[in-house]
Parts: structure tokens; sequence; C-alpha cells
């Protein structure tokens, strides 16, 4: 990896899952949980299961993961997922990628940053607070604030804080094409969960690799 960017950006949007860290098993354990609070869930839901659908928005996962459900057992089923991802999250948290936080501190103190994720309400609170980087981001968005597709809070957030020139920062098929349809260039995680068949402005297989190239 040898892409200069320096100075050819004025701010960093960030995805979460698989870009900042990785909450997989902890997500499982809580919807396993709400699997087995009601009756009409037919599979056990396991940390393959959860990377297999991270990065899509929260609506979907759910007709993807249970698609034989009625809409209002569907319905009641991601609202237990979702009570018992951030009760779960919010005590055990995620694993942060090696490096994140200082790296952080790096980047914010050269760029406004911000997250824009496909997560519920809450989630992206759940990270920041957790682990105190609250003071590191400017702004975040997510799909669960206006249950809008990503492509479309990258554009809120551009707009919302008048960013001239944003990169993106992602790891799936999905954060490539909502940022490239957003008109907004980006810089693809290897380490994360997906992969593209896209052209990026520069690939990283570490997150620190941020530094060198920002």
């Amino acid at each position: 990896m040898t892409t200069d960017l320096k100075n050819k950006f004025d701010s960093i949007i960030f995805d979460l899952d698989g870009t900042l860290w990785n909450s997989t098993a902890n997500v499982a354990t809580a919807w396993q949980k709400a699997k087995q609070e009601v009756d009409y869930v037919k599979e056990d839901i396991t940390r393959e299961v959860v990377q297999s659908i991270t990065g899509m928005a929260y609506d979907a996962i759910f007709d993807k993961l249970v698609p034989y459900l009625t809409p209002e057992q569907r319905k009641k089923f991601q609202a237990l997922c979702a009570k018992y991802e951030l009760e779960v999250l919010n005590t055990k948290g995620g694993d942060l990628y090696p490096d994140l936080v200082s790296t952080l501190i790096y980047l914010h103190e050269r760029y406004p940053l911000f997250i824009v994720s496909n997560c519920q309400c809450g989630y992206i609170e759940t990270f920041l607070t957790l682990n105190e980087l609250e003071y590191l981001f400017k702004g975040h968005q997510c799909y669960g604030t206006k249950s809008q597709p990503k492509f479309q809070n990258i554009i809120d957030v551009v707009q919302d804080f008048d960013l001239k020139h944003p990169v993106y920062v992602g790891d799936t098929q999905g954060d490539y094409d909502s940022a490239t349809k957003a008109g907004v260039p980006i810089i693809f995680a290897e380490y994360g969960f997906g992969t593209t068949n896209g052209e990026p402005v520069a690939r990283i297989q570490h997150f620190k690799q941020l530094t060198e190239l920002l």
C-alpha cells in the first residue's frame, strides 16, 4: 500500500461493524436469547450467521434471517433482538480492532470524524459511550434514525456538516456501493467482513495504516 492521500480529503466517515469493531459474538448471544423467548424461530443464531448479514439495513437483516415468519412475528422478533442486543453490548461491547484508539486520536487531530452505519438507533451511541470515544466524532447517522439507505445517510452527513471532500472507510461491497452512490470515495478495510469488486481509492489490511495514508 503506497497510495498517498494526505491533504486530499477534509473529513472521514467510518462504517462501524467490521471497520471499527467486531461485535458479532455478543450480538449472536443477544439474538439467541431473543430466539429462546419465542417458539417460531427455527434456527439457532450463531456468530457466523450474524457476520454473514452484517452491513445490511437492520430491517433487511430480519427479512433474510427469518423469511418464513409473518410480518407480525418478524417485527416482534426483531424488536426482541434489538432490545437484547443493546443490553448485551452495553455490558460486554465488542472487540476493537488493533490500534483503533491511537489511530482515531491521530486522525481526529487532522480531520472531523463521522460514523454512518446500517444499525439500529442506540448502537453507535453504545459503541461511543462504552469505549469513551464520543469526543473523537463530530457526528453520526444510522439506518434506525430515518429507515433510509446508507448512501442517503452518507449524503445527509455530507450536507449537514458541509463536507467538501469526504472519504468513507468501510469493509463490504454494500459500503462500496453506498459510498459510490453518494459520490464519496472509499478506502476499503480488507481486514473486515467482506470483499469488493470495485476500485476503492486505497485498501488497508490494518486500521493503523490510515495514519500512513491520511
